[in-house]
């Protein structure tokens, strides 16, 4: 489905992704941030928040909000889940450079303009990191949550051992690269990110950790009890399909059948530019 939202002219370079479900409250304070950075960045920068199956009024926040000089359009996901709710929004786009940010922007703005010049210099997957020895993290997570964090990394290490943290919501990638990659994407939930860095680094893609300033903002969809067994579950369901993949490319293609001769001898006949499939 297409997005809603004013024309872009001229087009984007840059489309920034917000997933967000359920984010009435928090959605306003963040997307205004958002706006002000992208309208001082020097690339042509339009928004996108994909409103995952909300039952609050996410939907009204984007649709009322002021026209400015930075597009900000609204897609509707009818499928409840973060990873849903960025695949479509990464097809959705256009730009030859992408991203996409968590709806409270726990991660610090000024982090764009790193990503973008990498992106400039031809880094294809670039990714904030709260690993990094220059990243500054505010994490004010229970025991527990820090706990289940460290084995959710240890596991998905085996998936993309380069990346120290999948988890960080903040993302650009190439255009190109991430439309190919979330075509493919089929982790619904938190875990997607995992899913989406493997496709792209299968792609070819080159990973680019970037520091972050991150700060814990009270009021996340993320909940240990209701979401950590299904994110382990979504990581084994990762290997296990690209485990998949990977056997099935290395499986020997059958030889496509002879052409007649008469059809051989006819194709030097056919005008110049035509060709068959």
């Amino acid at each position: 489905m297409p997005w809603v939202g004013p024309p872009c002219t001229p087009p984007a370079l840059v489309e920034i992704i917000v997933p967000a479900r359920n984010e009435a409250l928090r959605l306003p304070e963040g997307l205004a941030a958002l706006c002000r950075k992208a309208a001082a960045l020097p690339m042509r920068t339009a928004i996108l928040v994909v409103n995952s199956a909300s039952t609050d009024l996410t939907g009204d926040v984007v649709r009322h909000w002021p026209s400015g000089p930075v597009p900000v359009g609204l897609l509707h996901c009818d499928r409840a889940g973060k990873g849903f709710a960025v695949r479509a929004g990464l097809l959705a786009t256009r730009a030859p450079f992408v991203g996409f940010c968590d709806a409270d922007m726990a991660t610090d703005l000024s982090a764009i303009d790193l990503a973008l010049s990498l992106l400039v210099r031809g880094k294809p997957l670039v990714v904030g990191s709260r690993r990094l020895d220059a990243s500054v993290a505010e994490d004010r997570h229970s025991g527990i949550r820090r706990v289940g964090a460290d084995a959710f990394r240890m596991l998905a290490r085996q998936i993309v051992p380069e990346a120290t943290d999948t988890q960080c919501g903040f993302k650009f990638f190439s255009g190109p690269l991430a439309r190919t990659a979330a075509r493919s994407l089929r982790t619904p939930g938190f875990a997607f990110d995992v899913e989406l860095i493997a496709r792209c680094q299968r792609l070819g893609a080159t990973l680019t950790e970037i520091p972050v300033c991150w700060r814990d903002v009270p009021g996340s969809t993320f909940s240990v009890p209701r979401h950590s067994a299904a994110a382990f579950r979504d990581v084994a369901s990762i290997w296990l399909r690209l485990r998949a993949d990977r056997a099935a490319a290395r499986r020997p293609k059958a030889p496509a059948p002879a052409r007649p001769g008469n059809v051989e001898a006819g194709l030097e006949a056919l005008p110049a530019g035509v060709r068959t499939a």
